[in-house]
């Protein structure tokens, strides 16, 4: 089949990679226009236009994915399905409509469970066991479209949303080249979502990764892998706000101080980091990101005289 592909960062180049190895034609790309990004707001273009300007293929950038002009340009590449991946705008149906064989997209949830923009997220936050990919069909409707194709994948205990991501970018890729023969065969049996199921995994704000430490040590734990390592989960150390990532979990250590304090700071032990007191239990902070400085083992931290038993993070 004649593909259209429509992704822009990093996660969306393993699927556009696999289609191109397994010798589907893709006929373009349509990814965000370059943007400014990094402390010089230099102009970049995604991850995705680099592979296509790598593989010739055409690129197509709208500030917004409508319009006569737009439309026209999709219909003079003569796509036959339009394969979505972290493409980063809502489309209007008469977008999907356009190949004969609509619009499917690679979702990182077991839908429909965890519709939205941050899946992966959510998952750990929450302290599911498992997630997967879901390959559908889409409708305007956000991530409501009949299901195609999904595949399990356990969530590791101590894996954070960035390996997830990682790993559940390359299980998409496998997953799409497995839905596209099946489309491609006549072999599909498209499922319809079970509505009474639905779950949401909204956007990601700041308030969402501010740590509340009077939680138990595995729910402080699960928000702090969730949020790494973007946006990060943050806390406040002397007025100043500090990022912490890969947390352990201590249910069985007890402190009488109130929740947020570094009752022990382990220079001596590298691998634990600095305790710090929850609402049940404590959790061992093993990296740090001081404000304005970069991420570091807790142990580097603390060897500055980053923190001291006694403090407080609020």
């Amino acid at each position: 089949m004649r593909i259209l592909f429509w992704g822009t960062p990093d996660v969306a180049v393993p699927s556009l990679c696999a289609l191109l190895g397994e010798g589907h034609e893709v006929v373009g790309v349509v990814t965000q226009p370059d943007r400014p990004a990094g402390r010089g707001q230099e102009i970049r273009k995604s991850a995705v236009k680099g592979i296509a300007l790598e593989e010739k293929l055409a690129v197509l950038q709208p500030e917004r994915a409508h319009g006569a002009e737009f439309i026209a340009q999709v219909r003079a590449l003569e796509p036959e399905i339009s394969v979505v991946i972290a493409y980063g705008q809502i489309l209007r149906q008469e977008i999907l409509d356009l190949p004969a064989h609509g619009s499917i997209n690679a979702h990182a949830s077991l839908l429909p469970e965890l519709r939205g923009a941050a899946p992966i997220n959510w998952a750990i936050i929450r302290g599911y066991p498992e997630t997967g990919v879901t390959i559908m069909r889409m409708t305007e409707n956000m991530d409501a479209g009949p299901v195609i194709f999904q595949v399990a994948e356990p969530i590791d205990p101590d894996e954070c949303a960035s390996d997830l991501w990682t790993r559940l970018s390359e299980i998409s890729a496998e997953a799409l080249v497995e839905a596209l023969a099946l489309i491609d065969g006549g072999m599909v049996e498209e499922k319809a979502q079970d509505e009474s199921k639905v779950t949401f995994a909204p956007r990601i704000e700041r308030e969402h990764a501010k740590v509340d430490w009077s939680a138990d040590a595995v729910t402080v734990a699960n928000l702090i892998r969730g949020m790494d390592s973007v946006p990060g989960a943050w806390t406040t150390h002397r007025d100043a706000e500090v990022k912490v990532f890969r947390p352990l979990p201590l249910l069985d250590r007890v402190c009488k101080d109130p929740p947020g304090t570094v009752f022990e700071t382990a220079a001596h032990d590298p691998a634990e980091g600095l305790l710090v007191a929850c609402g049940k239990g404590a959790v061992a902070v093993r990296e740090v990101q001081p404000a304005g400085k970069r991420r570091m083992l807790t142990s580097d931290w603390l060897r500055g005289r980053g923190a001291q038993t006694g403090d407080r993070f609020s």
